[in-house]
């Protein structure tokens, strides 16, 4: 059927639809193909948009076979993961890519409760991780809180330098105040990764502080054993170190009435 049998319509749109259709139908199949066909352009293909994204990439390809392997060794995981979590610890610690919690744990997905930032600082007017506390302790509530600081931290070093860093340093300022507070302590420290180290436990010790000033914390250390740990995971071994966080019954009594709001 040719396209003058196919529309019998006078009307002008009509008209052109049919034009239009006797048009196709006269050219040449070949001239038809090459002007249906993709204009490619060599310097835009897939491959050359994604050089210097290969680690992307592989980031995609490595989920598909982890979840694969997953759900063949535990093929109920997702499904019950998709229901809810039960997470028993919050971890507090360092954005630093050499610090993966889940894995230096041995943990799988659902077991920990996390919040990361620059250097694990804690800090009393920071609404993100507050809300995070809140929410792990008052609606989870997790049984353990972990503070963790790392060797060779960024954040550490960059705190013990004058150099300036722009928003870095506002978020930094506490940690300054420590090294400040503790001046005489870390100077007395020859070797430059020994200085850093204390100053990673000292914050953490400073975090673990704050942490046990949050009224929502205060009322679970009371009411159900809530415990607030500091470690130190050093990454010449691979290992976690316990920090002193220790405190005696006076100061907790003390705390409680400071901190606990009506």
């Amino acid at each position: 059927m040719s396209a003058a049998e196919l529309d019998t319509s006078s009307s002008p749109r009509a008209h052109k639809k049919r034009k239009t259709l006797e048009m196709a139908e006269n050219k040449d199949p070949k001239e038809m193909a090459g002007a249906a066909a993709p204009q490619t352009n060599p310097t835009s293909s897939p491959a050359t948009l994604d050089k210097g994204h290969e680690a992307y990439h592989s980031c995609l390809s490595s989920n598909k076979e982890w979840a694969a392997e997953y759900t063949k060794a535990n093929p109920d995981f997702f499904g019950k993961s998709a229901q809810g979590q039960t997470p028993q610890v919050l971890w507090i610690g360092c954005s630093d890519s050499r610090v993966p919690e889940s894995t230096i744990l041995g943990q799988a997905p659902g077991a920990l409760f996390v919040h990361r930032n620059i250097a694990n600082v804690i800090s009393p007017t920071d609404t993100s991780i507050l809300s995070v506390v809140e929410f792990a302790v008052g609606a989870i509530k997790v049984k353990d809180i972990v503070v963790c600081g790392h060797t060779k931290c960024g954040g550490v070093n960059a705190t013990l330098g004058n150099s300036k860093l722009g928003i870095l340093d506002v978020w930094l300022q506490p940690m300054r105040i420590l090294r400040e507070k503790h001046h005489e302590e870390l100077e007395k420290l020859e070797d430059p990764e020994e200085k850093r180290t204390a100053l990673s436990r000292l914050n953490v010790q400073a975090g673990v502080d704050t942490l046990r000033r949050i009224p929502v914390v205060i009322e679970a250390m009371k009411e159900r054993d809530l415990q607030v740990h500091g470690l130190i995971y050093n990454l010449h071994t691979g290992l976690l170190d316990d920090v002193e966080t220790k405190e005696d019954e006076s100061r907790k009594e003390t705390r409680a009435s400071t901190f606990t709001l009506q």
